[in-house]
């Protein structure tokens, strides 16, 4: 999409909308919205695509302690309590929520894109944080490569709730 790079703006804001809404309801129906009010992006060259040029989402080029930028967010519909029972019970012992967090890297060293809703204290990203590159295992795939580890909507372990699990996370520039 040419918006990801040929815009410019301040902040983000996201939605996790659960799939199947028709887009007239994406508003009412999303189980969380929230967005960022520290004009961040202006750091980082006002865009995602100049953001992750500083922090490339690649297998390999860091540890899990080089992340890159944890922003606090502001919540348009949830809170961070909201926010920590959508992920499996151990996934939360590995987070602060009430942040979008970009570039997390995993234990085996696979960066995720986005951590949207939470800051990893953890290094295993993959079970709370979208989009990504790098190895992960065989039956962990696509932009959400270990939400349901556990399998789908157990909400035990590392699973994330089926409503994370069956969400559309839409992202827009502020």
């Amino acid at each position: 999409n040419p918006g990801y790079y040929d815009i410019f703006a301040a902040d983000v804001s996201l939605w996790h909308v659960p799939n199947n809404f028709p887009v007239e309801h994406w508003n009412l129906a999303a189980i969380l919205r929230y967005h960022t009010d520290s004009n961040f992006l202006r750091l980082y060259g006002g865009n995602l695509f100049n953001l992750f040029k500083q922090f490339p989402v690649r297998y390999n080029v860091g540890t899990c302690s080089s992340r890159g930028p944890a922003v606090p967010i502001v919540y348009d519909h949830g809170d961070r309590e909201s926010t920590r029972y959508l992920y499996g019970m151990k996934s939360r012992m590995e987070f602060d929520p009430g942040f979008i967090t970009f570039r997390p890297i995993n234990n085996e060293q696979s960066a995720m894109a986005i951590c949207s809703g939470v800051k990893p204290r953890g290094c295993n990203s993959e079970h709370y944080c979208i989009g990504g590159g790098g190895y992960f295992q065989s039956d962990q795939c696509g932009d959400f490569p270990s939400f349901d580890y556990d399998r789908l909507g157990r909400e035990q372990g590392w699973s994330a709730s089926k409503e994370m699990t069956e969400s559309a996370v839409l992202l827009f520039y502020r």
